[in-house]
C-alpha cells in the first residue's frame, strides 16, 4: 500500500516520515494563553527538530454537562487562531461542530478536525472536505478500525485526498475507553497518514458526574506506543495548569512535562523508522 503524505507548509505528514506534534490546549481561553503556549511547544519543537501544529478548539459542543465551559466561539476562536499563525509562525487546527462552519474556518485553519462523536455524520465530512483543507478525523469511540474505511470513502469522494484518520480510544463499559493499538496498523492499510490521540484515548468520558475524568500518567505511555508501531503524527492536550483548565483537566499533560516527553518521543521515532 502506498502510504500518502500530506504537505502543509514545509511540513510533510506521513505515516514514514518522522512524526508530526499537533498539540495545545483543550479549548481557547485567551489571545495571550494561546500565544504563551503556542510558544513554548515552538520551542521545544525547534529544539528537538520536530514538526508542530498548534491545536485549540473555539466550542466544546459535547460537554458533559450543560453547565460546563464551552469555549470562546467562532469569531474570537478564529481570531486568535490567526494570531498564532501570525506570532508563531506555526500552522493550525481546529474542529468544527456543524457543516456550515467549514468555510469559514477553512479560511484559517490549516487543518480542519473532525470529532470523534461526528465521525459518521456525512453532511459535516463532506462539507469539510469540500474546503480543500486537510481534514483529521477522529475514529469514532464506537468504532472499528476497519469501519474507518467507510468514512474514508465519504473523504475522498470530494476529490479532497488530504485525510488523515486518529486513533483516540474506544468505549469499554461506562466511562471508560482502552485502545487497541491494532487500530494503528490496521487503519495504515488504507494509506493515510495515522494520528494517535495520546491525551483523549485516556480519558473517562463523564467519569467526574458533571465532566469527564481522566489519567493524564498514561498519556506518555499511550504516545511512546503509538510511536514505536509507526504513526505520522502524535496528538496531545497540554495546559500550564490542567487541575484548573475549563475543559479536560485530568487528562491533559502538564506544559512544563512537555520537553521531556518530546526528547523521548523523538529519539523513539528516530530508532523505529531509521531502522525500517
Amino acid at each position: 500500500m502506498i502510504q500518502r503524505v500530506i504537505t502543509i507548509d514545509d511540513i510533510k505528514i506521513g505515516n514514514e516520515f518522522p512524526f508530526t506534534l499537533i498539540a495545545g490546549p483543550c479549548q481557547m481561553e485567551t489571545e495571550e494563553h494561546a500565544i504563551m503556549i503556542s510558544s513554548k511547544l515552538a520551542e521545544s519543537c525547534e529544539k528537538n527538530k520536530i514538526n508542530f501544529i498548534f491545536k485549540a478548539s473555539f466550542d466544546k459542543a459535547n460537554r458533559t454537562s450543560i453547565s460546563g465551559i464551552r469555549g470562546v466561539g467562532l469569531n474570537t476562536g478564529l481570531k486568535i487562531l490567526s494570531s498564532v499563525k501570525s506570532k508563531v509562525g506555526c500552522p493550525v487546527l481546529t474542529d468544527i461542530h456543524t457543516a456550515d462552519q467549514c468555510k469559514e474556518v477553512a479560511n484559517v485553519a490549516d487543518i480542519i478536525q473532525i470529532p470523534a462523536f461526528l465521525c459518521r455524520q456525512t453532511d459535516i465530512i463532506l462539507a469539510a472536505c469540500e474546503t480543500g483543507r486537510a481534514v483529521n478525523i477522529k475514529k469514532g469511540q464506537f468504532m472499528a478500525p476497519w469501519d474507518m474505511t467507510q468514512v474514508l470513502d465519504k473523504a475522498v469522494s470530494t476529490g479532497n485526498q488530504n485525510i488523515m484518520l486518529c486513533e483516540r480510544g474506544s468505549s469499554f463499559g461506562y466511562n471508560t475507553l482502552v485502545t487497541d493499538f491494532r487500530s494503528l496498523p490496521i487503519m495504515k492499510q488504507t494509506g493515510q497518514p495515522i494520528i494517535m490521540d495520546a491525551t483523549h484515548s485516556v480519558q473517562s468520558p463523564g467519569g467526574a458526574g458533571k465532566s469527564s475524568g481522566g489519567q493524564r500518567e498514561y498519556a506518555p505511555v499511550m504516545a511512546r506506543a503509538a510511536i514505536a508501531i509507526g504513526v505520522a503524527g502524535i496528538f496531545l492536550e497540554t495546559h500550564q495548569d490542567p487541575d484548573n483548565a475549563p475543559s479536560d483537566g485530568p487528562n491533559m499533560i502538564k506544559l512544563d512535562e512537555m520537553p521531556q516527553l518530546l526528547e523521548k518521543l523523538k529519539a523513539l521515532d528516530d530508532l523505529i523508522k531509521n531502522s525500517e
